[in-house]
């Protein structure tokens, strides 16, 4: 691969987009748990932390972070290798036995 073919970015098959966005859903729903649906016996067996909001709001902060991570650093991959295969017509083909390595 050399360094003079165009790159563009892969931001929607970056695992960390993935897991930014599990984070976040997970953190939604625990915030609003811990809003709208934490009992006083909750509380006191917590002792008096209400752990859902805590626990949200601290996936929701690591998912932030995979998110902006994604976005100030993405996953550069060659664009010519997406034309180059659709040339060969081999997109999404398992590779021949014949291109595997002997053991």
């Amino acid at each position: 691969m050399a360094d003079d073919q165009p790159k563009k970015p892969a931001r929607g098959f970056d695992v960390r987009t993935v897991i930014g966005l599990l984070l976040g859903v997970y953190g939604v729903v625990l915030l609003l748990m811990g809003l709208f649906a934490t009992s006083e016996e909750e509380l006191t067996k917590a002792d008096g932390v209400n752990l859902n909001l805590w626990t949200g709001l601290a996936l929701l902060a690591t998912s932030a972070v995979f998110l902006v991570w994604v976005r100030l650093r993405p996953l550069v991959v060659p664009a010519t290798a997406d034309h180059e295969l659709r040339a060969e017509g081999t997109e999404g083909a398992a590779p021949s036995d014949a291109t595997l390595p002997d053991r």
